[in-house]
This record gives C-alpha cells, sequence and structure tokens, in this order.
C-alpha cells in the first residue's frame, strides 16, 4: 500500500484493488499487464468524461454578458477549464502510449537502465517510463541545467 496520503487518494480516485504479488511470479506477466490496462483504461475513460462534461458546461453557460467584467470572468474561467482540458488532453495521450506500450510488450522496465520499474511506483505512477533512481537523476539534471 502506497505510504503517503496523497498516492492513497490518487489511487482511491482511479477505484482500483493494488496488485497482490503471489510468491515467486514473474514481473510484467499477463495478470500484471491486465492489471495496468485495467487502471490505464480506467483513468483514460475518466478523463474522457472530464472532457464531455466541460464541453456541456461552456455550452450551457456560454453567455453574452453586456457588463465587461462579467463577460471576462466568464473568460477566464472557461480559459482555465480549457487549460485544464489540453492538460488532460496531453495526459490521454500518454496514456494511449503506455497502452501501446503493453501491447508492445515493453512496459514496466526503465528506458534508461532496463531495470524494472517495479508494481508498486507503477501504481502511483502507471505512465512512468522511468525507474525512481533514474527519475531522480534526471530531475537533478534538469534543476543543474535549468536553474
Amino acid at each position: 500500500m502506497p505510504s503517503n496520503t496523497k498516492e492513497k487518494n490518487a489511487l482511491l480516485i482511479r477505484g482500483f484493488v493494488p496488485y497482490k504479488e503471489e510468491k515467486g511470479e514473474e514481473y510484467m506477466n499477463e495478470r500484471q499487464l491486465a492489471h495496468f490496462a485495467d487502471i490505464l483504461n480506467s483513468w483514460k475513460r475518466e478523463l474522457m468524461e472530464e472532457v464531455d462534461r466541460t464541453v456541456s458546461y461552456m455550452q450551457d453557460e456560454a453567455a453574452n454578458f453586456p457588463d465587461p467584467a462579467d463577460r471576462a470572468s466568464q473568460e477566464e474561467e472557461f480559459s482555465l477549464e480549457l487549460r485544464t482540458r489540453d492538460r488532460e488532453r496531453k495526459l490521454i495521450k500518454k496514456i494511449d502510449q503506455t497502452l501501446q506500450r503493453i501491447e508492445d510488450d515493453d512496459y514496466g522496465y526503465c528506458d534508461s537502465c532496463g531495470v524494472e520499474i517495479g508494481i508498486r511506483r507503477l501504481e502511483a505512477r502507471p505512465t512512468a517510463t522511468l525507474c525512481i533512481d533514474c527519475k531522480t537523476l534526471a530531475e537533478i539534471k534538469e534543476k543543474q541545467i535549468g536553474g
């Protein structure tokens, strides 16, 4: 089970049961791959439903306010919604790429060093492509270059 509350909430939001490994079980076997495909498909479905709700909301709420302040408030609200949906659209694309990795039997291994990413890390971040060590190293390098 995840150690911190934020991770626990993320698991609850996506509504899945953490994977229980059996002794001697091979890493990224069919059962594990199916588990992660279910998580990713469920997450994608939730995101797409949210996009549909936003479109409906914006169509229902769109009004031509005569007051410039009201119009500006609505435009700012819509702008924030659209930025959020754009981030979610990018996440849906990343989920699709991850589902393709599962299909290609290339899921669960670090793109940088090739080691197992790990069940718990993948449950916390199903689209992860780096093990925790390589991700930490990449973040350190990014801070050095960026700042």
